[in-house]
């Protein structure tokens, strides 16, 4: 039997090494939560109703970071973010599509109006000049 010290045993060896270092890049960042831009589509861009859709996962964003559920708050976080934006882009752009459209067709029925007048005057003074 060997009794000398110290024993060449590996599973000794490994447990003597120093762990690896491991350092998280941006993981240690808690998730934004959205809160005042949720809060801000809620009252002013309700666009089909995507701002409350925002509100609710912003706060669900909150309570999973308080409870400190990062994964889970980082994922309504986004959905979050997501529902904002989309909300606030139509609620500029659809508006703006709409005046777009008013004006251009305006326009179109103002040179519509005004070649029928162009039209019917060359008509009155073609019937005029068959009179003399």
């Amino acid at each position: 039997m060997d009794t000398s010290y110290p024993r060449d045993d590996p599973a000794a060896s490994r447990k003597r090494d120093p762990p690896p270092t491991v350092i998280g890049v941006g993981a240690s960042a808690a998730p934004r939560d959205h809160l005042v831009w949720s809060l801000f589509n809620t009252i002013y861009m309700n666009f089909c109703c995507l701002g409350l859709v925002a509100l609710a996962f912003s706060v669900k964003a909150r309570d999973r970071r308080a409870a400190g559920d990062v994964e889970g708050a980082r994922r309504c976080s986004s959905r979050a973010r997501c529902c904002n934006a989309l909300a606030t882009a139509g609620s500029l752009v659809l508006p703006l599509l709409l005046v777009a459209l008013v004006v251009t067709g305006a326009l179109h029925l103002s040179k519509l109006a005004q070649d029928s007048i162009d039209f019917l005057s060359y008509q009155l003074s073609i019937d005029d000049d068959d009179d003399d």
